[in-house]
């Protein structure tokens, strides 16, 4: 498989504060891949640095589909392709529902079989009864179906997914991980972070760790869920 997204030593600085060392990261095309790591281990940083959405200080080389990335605003970047569902959704709370996914609409991986509005219904029938309702109006976890939603609309080479289930009741987690399921076997390149590691080490072709800002284990999916006591030392709080 091609890499579609290659960090090389990248490091980040918040003022004096250095938050990623030496970071090195690859994803190949219809892969997906797990971030694991505690909170304040860098993961957020790490999107923050793809997105172009990164600390004052940064070093370090991003491409993205052969194209050197970090420099260029964010805006850019997402056009390139790529699409994130941010921790906190930040959806449009003044638009529906359909006008926050319309709004979006777009082909960006030149795919011959793109994400329709009808594709998001069918993920999301909720989302579909609430269709011109305010994103205001919406619980948690709709703005969360919504937020998928909406990046899928883009039809990005890489979907990029900041705590996928946070805050959400099991069943809508459940919808969350069925959604991650069908998009794996769609070939949809994914960068997915949660803090429930084992399932998302079920549906993940490879893991990645992160411990204070630098990567202490990465591998197949498989391997690690059996390095448990690895895992252990990593993600036990």
């Amino acid at each position: 498989m091609a890499t579609l997204l290659e960090m090389s030593n990248v490091c980040a600085f918040y003022g004096k504060s250095q938050v990623l060392f030496d970071v090195s990261l690859a994803v190949s095309e219809g892969e997906m891949v797990a971030l694991i790591g505690r909170n304040g281990m860098g993961k957020t940083t790490l999107i923050r640095c793809v997105m172009g959405l990164k600390p004052p200080v940064f070093k370090g080389t991003i491409v993205f589909k052969r194209q050197r990335i970090n420099g260029l605003p964010p805006e850019r970047i997402a056009r390139l392709g790529i699409a994130i569902v941010p921790e906190g959704r930040q959806i449009f709370p003044n638009l529906t529902v359909e006008e926050n996914l319309i709004a979006f609409a777009d082909n960006r991986s030149g795919t011959p079989s793109p994400w329709t509005l009808a594709d998001i219904w069918r993920l999301f029938p909720r989302l579909q009864e609430r269709r011109n309702n305010l994103g205001s109006q919406l619980s948690g976890g709709e703005q969360q179906m919504l937020a998928i939603g909406r990046a899928l609309m883009t039809n990005p080479h890489l979907l990029i997914l900041d705590e996928a289930t946070e805050g959400l009741a099991p069943l809508l987690k459940e919808l969350v991980w069925g959604v991650l399921r069908e998009l794996r076997e769609r070939g949809q390149t994914v960068l997915v972070v949660d803090k429930h590691v084992d399932r998302l080490l079920e549906l993940a072709d490879r893991g990645v760790v992160l411990e204070k800002g630098r990567v202490v284990l990465e591998g197949n999916a498989s391997t690690l869920r059996q390095q448990t006591e690895l895992l252990r030392r990593y993600l036990s709080v």
